[in-house]
């Protein structure tokens, strides 16, 4: 009796033992083909959270923003459907892990930290600080600002970075705002002589401001790049192909200067 209960219990988890595995393969398998699953739906679907403008937004109930034309341009490239899904910020990267989506794209910055199971695509976007002047006065980058004002957003990088600076430049002032506008306003207004801003609310600002200039000089980086687990190596190859494809043909910098550098652009 003893003998045959434990041959159904060896027999029991030899079967348990190959389901699982069967389930991981189906699973690996799956995930490894999801480029070919992709071409034969003819859709590609990308996960957002619509709260950022102007990368993503609802305005009106319409999807809108820089990373829903970005998305679009790259399905057009790869003759593929868009379909778009929402989510809240911190639970995009466990709607791609589960499979909900195949691509994140939403002004995602890379983690390092997250690469144990995700990739990140080529960055599109530096959101790092810039130093932004008036026209003409040419303080623009670090070396120019002896005995100036700077104004920052209270708490921000560029407040930290502007206080590195003051240890070792002449008579630097560092004036702090509640907002990265107020900092910016305070430089049309003359009360600084420049300010440290990010790139987004820096380029936006700038757009309705042409007194002020900023030079191509980054302070510091924040790329952001889409992602993928780290399994879809076909799927991403095929999509940095296609941002290559966009970037030579001038699309990138169109669809950032529509909605970064144009008078209509709205300020955050």
């Amino acid at each position: 009796m003893n003998s045959v209960i434990n041959f159904l219990r060896r027999l029991i988890f030899t079967s348990s033992v190959l389901l699982l595995a069967t389930g991981i393969v189906s699973a690996c398998n799956d995930s490894s083909n999801t480029w070919q699953r992709i071409q034969d739906s003819g859709t590609i679907r990308v996960g957002l959270d619509p709260t950022y403008p102007p990368f993503e937004s609802l305005e009106d109930g319409e999807l809108q923003g820089i990373d829903v034309d970005l998305a679009s341009a790259l399905a057009n490239d790869l003759n593929l459907r868009v379909s778009f899904s929402y989510f809240g910020y911190d639970g995009l990267y466990d709607a791609l892990y589960t499979d909900q989506v195949d691509i994140l794209m939403s002004a995602m910055v890379v983690l390092p930290e997250k690469t144990r199971d995700f990739s990140y695509g080529l960055p599109y976007y530096d959101a790092g600080q810039i130093l932004i002047s008036r026209v003409g006065e040419e303080i623009n980058n670090p070396d120019y600002i002896e005995n100036k004002t700077i104004a920052v957003e209270l708490g921000a990088e560029g407040h930290t970075l502007a206080n590195q600076w003051k240890r070792n430049k002449t008579n630097l002032v560092v004036t702090p705002y509640k907002s990265a506008e107020e900092a910016l306003e305070a430089v049309v207004n003359l009360d600084a002589d420049g300010a440290i801003v990010d790139s987004v609310s820096g380029r936006l600002f700038v757009a309705h401001s042409p007194n002020l200039e900023y030079g191509e000089q980054f302070l510091t980086t924040e790329p952001y790049a889409l992602v993928v687990r780290n399994e879809d190596n076909d799927l991403l190859k095929h999509l940095n192909d296609s941002f290559e494809k966009l970037k030579f043909s001038g699309t990138l910098d169109r669809i950032f200067g529509q909605w970064l550098d144009h008078v209509d652009a709205k300020p955050r």
